[in-house]
């Protein structure tokens, strides 16, 4: 069955043609469009449909939005959408709009193994419910449930739930940022811009001296970035200390969340960032701030921890949902 898959972003629209199979879904053919280039998500979908000859019957669109009923609007772009509207303005009778996070959980069906890191091992109870974490523009959350024959995703805003500090460090750097927004959430921390108030952090409290390089960088580029590269490669001990304190935060949320859903199916963490920072996750104080539960400590251990690393899971995920829809 080929079905027509969108992965919507405010800077980026990712559509595709997708073979299902089953739980298999292989990409045809996809193509990539800036968005704001467009008054709407239609206009976008008509061109991708003129450029490859899409005959697709069935559609689903992972939109970076909240999605509430049958509509979207999305924050960073002047797009509503509604998915009746969108599937009469396209042609495409049975369309469906999910929020992007929710495409990467429905994604993690379809994912083969070498689509995957696997931080720890354990032991993945059969259809046990699977908690979902992705730091990246902001903070997704998310869990799967098993719903007779497959895994429901369910949409979680447990990103701009209450940041809770695990040490003194954690302390001065909730006090910090406190100072700062007033109200401190996990996304503060666990986000691209929360590498840089990490950073920021570090540099007031004098834990390592500022390299004037490492600064004339940051005032050029994305600070995120420039820290991750110096972390990864050695190069500067506050940029290595602030993605270290980076992974040791995610570690305790991801934690967090694996208690909050008993996600005995394990932990995928996706997003731009874990991929990239993989080798620290894996080697770093990621797993052992995961661990760290207390009595439930040994609970954590023996649950499966997983990156992933293919970054067209929510294409697949949106894909596997179009290939249900009746």
């Amino acid at each position: 069955m080929i079905v027509l898959a969108a992965d919507v972003g405010g800077t980026n629209a990712r559509l595709a043609t997708v073979d299902i199979e089953g739980r298999t879904a292989r990409i045809v053919r996809h193509e990539e469009y800036r968005s704001h280039d467009y008054p709407g998500l239609a206009p976008i979908v008509r061109r991708f449909r003129e450029d490859t000859g899409c005959r697709a019957d069935r559609a689903c669109f992972g939109v970076a939005c909240p999605v509430v009923g049958d509509d979207c609007t999305a924050p960073n772009l002047p797009w509503t959408i509604n998915a009746g509207a969108l599937a009469a303005e396209i042609g495409i009778p049975r369309t469906t709009i999910i929020n992007d996070f929710v495409a990467v959980g429905y994604g993690i069906e379809t994912l083969v193994p070498s689509d995957l890191t696997t931080l720890q091992e354990g032991t993945a109870e059969p259809n046990a419910p699977i908690a979902l974490i992705g730091a990246g523009t902001g903070l997704g959350q998310g869990f799967l449930i098993w719903d007779r024959d497959h895994y429901r995703v369910l949409a979680s805003e447990g990103g701009h739930s209450d940041f809770a500090p695990g040490g003194d460090l954690h302390i001065g750097l909730l006090r910090f940022l406190r100072g700062e927004f007033g109200r401190v959430s996990w996304e503060r921390l666990l986000s691209g811009r929360g590498i840089a108030n990490i950073y920021r952090y570090l540099v007031a409290a004098k834990v390592a001296s500022e390299q004037p390089s490492v600064r004339g960088e940051l005032d050029r580029e994305d600070p995120a970035s420039v820290i991750a590269r110096h972390a990864l490669d050695g190069t500067d001990c506050l940029s290595v200390r602030a993605v270290d304190l980076f992974c040791e935060i995610l570690g305790a949320q991801a934690g967090n969340l694996a208690l909050t859903v008993v996600a005995t199916g394990g932990v995928y963490l996706a997003g731009g960032i874990a991929p990239r920072l993989a080798s620290r996750l894996a080697s770093g104080p990621f797993m052992a701030a995961f661990r760290n539960k207390g009595r439930l400590s040994d609970l954590l251990s023996r649950i499966p921890v997983y990156i992933i690393m293919n970054p067209n899971a929510a294409l697949l995920g949106a894909a596997a949902v179009a290939g249900r829809l009746v």
